[in-house]
């Protein structure tokens, strides 16, 4: 009977996975409507400049006063940014079931997630993910993007892990696929309870 590979790593998404999305489409249409700014030339800016400012080509500043702060405002930049960080929530069980596996399987754990710097860093400390993520493979950190796969082919250098011993943790469809080209497991993340079960037939399970 062929031997089951023990997983020894774990790849996580944020997004979605152990936060709330951070500024996704969502946020921003909460924003335009809180803000009364025209949404679809907001959206226009912010498509032409979102890749380079979660890749740290922008500074927040500057990402800024491309999207929203090219003419005048009746608000501030300081108000603006503490709305975006608010639009930031915890997955509460994720993080514990995380937390849990880490101690209970010696598990490393690596976050690959597009990021821009300053909400990863907000988000990382806010939510105290580096107390239990060991590597942030994050794409304003590394300047790579998913799905771009070298952001992927870095993650498995410095994992030195052999790609079938990890599990990636993804709520995107299509980054999941990408993982499983690498020979990576992909886990589809839709709820707690069915990750759980998912997690569990790989053998990682706190019973």
């Amino acid at each position: 009977m062929k031997k089951t590979v023990p997983i020894t790593t774990l790849f996580l998404d944020v997004g979605g996975v152990l936060l709330t999305n951070g500024w996704d489409h969502n946020a921003r249409r909460r924003a335009a409507k809180h803000f009364k700014l025209d949404w679809d030339e907001m959206e226009a800016r912010h498509s032409l400049n979102f890749v380079i400012y979660e890749t740290d080509k922008l500074t927040l500043q500057e990402y800024l006063g491309w999207v929203i702060f090219y003419k005048k405002r009746s608000f501030t930049r300081a108000e603006f940014w503490r709305f975006m960080c608010a639009q930031s929530k915890p997955c509460s069980e994720m993080i514990e079931l995380m937390r849990q596996l880490k101690v209970k399987y010696g598990l490393k754990i690596f976050v690959l997630s597009n990021e821009a710097r300053e909400l990863n860093d907000y988000r990382i400390h806010k939510f105290k993910l580096d107390e239990f993520v060991d590597v942030f493979v994050s794409s304003c950190l590394v300047r790579l993007h998913k799905p771009d796969p070298a952001i992927f082919r870095l993650a498995l250098d410095i994992a030195v892990t052999p790609a079938q011993q990890i599990v990636y943790i993804e709520n995107t469809p299509m980054f999941v696929q990408f993982a499983d080209d690498f020979g990576i497991r992909g886990l589809l993340h839709t709820d707690y309870q069915s990750t759980c079960k998912k997690l569990a037939a790989l053998g990682l399970n706190l019973n």
